[in-house]
């Protein structure tokens, strides 16, 4: 598995879409990150639309970025921002950081697009401290039959995996993350954009390792 990977079109047009992202996109940002403290890992940063919203709570935080365009433009937005961020190369499913070393950890628009989500958060629980949190912003398998249909038409047909770099809009996300050891704390379903767009219906919300998880899910096995 590499640890960087090119989606050249994509990413110059996620790029483009990105200055009405404050506006559309702000207040959940907002929310999804109040209340950090410590140290945290971000996995699947993006160009760093998160950044600005890092409360000054936040000790550090180590951006996960694989693809290359976007890591730079990361790069350059992380020396904006008043909170200390280095931007990293790597995959969710192996994070560049040591074990027991983040009080968060955080998933925002990511799950969707990773190899693995098993392995992507068996490595969130190997970095967590105890009482460490994942917080989430995903968008998730549609509750009508008639969405998840269509989404599970456009994953089959790699139709919008192609289109929207990797994305894989028919994954319930929310199942997986509970199915994973995970305890959910709160969680907030939501509708973000046109309620057709594949990427919608959206789940926002935070979780811990469930407390009857003592060596968390089964590990990633390393080259």
């Amino acid at each position: 598995m590499e640890d960087t990977i090119s989606h050249p079109v994509f990413a110059r047009v996620y790029r483009l879409l990105s200055w009405s992202d404050d506006r559309d996109m702000g207040a959940y940002r907002e929310e999804l990150l109040s209340g950090l403290h410590g140290d945290v890992v971000e996995i699947g940063a993006g160009n760093g639309l998160n950044f600005s919203h890092f409360p000054p709570s936040t000790s550090s935080v180590v951006a996960v970025e694989p693809e290359r365009y976007l890591r730079r433009l990361a790069e350059r937005r992380a020396g904006t921002v008043g909170v200390p961020i280095s931007v990293l190369s790597g995959v969710a499913e192996r994070l560049p950081v040591p074990d027991a070393s983040c009080d968060a950890a955080v998933a925002c628009l990511v799950l969707c697009s990773v190899s693995s989500p098993r392995e992507a958060l068996a490595e969130i629980q190997r970095v967590l401290r105890p009482g460490g949190e994942l917080r989430f912003l995903e968008h998730v398998r549609g509750d009508g039959t008639h969405k998840a249909r269509a989404q599970d038409f456009l994953d089959r047909s790699r139709a919008w995996p192609t289109l929207a770099g990797g994305c894989h809009c028919s994954r319930d996300t929310l199942t997986t993350i509970e199915s994973c050891g995970f305890e959910i704390i709160r969680i907030r379903r939501l509708s973000i954009g046109p309620s057709w767009s594949p990427a919608n219906p959206c789940v926002l919300g935070a979780a811990r390792i469930a407390e009857h998880v003592t060596g968390g899910i089964e590990p990633v096995r390393r080259p």
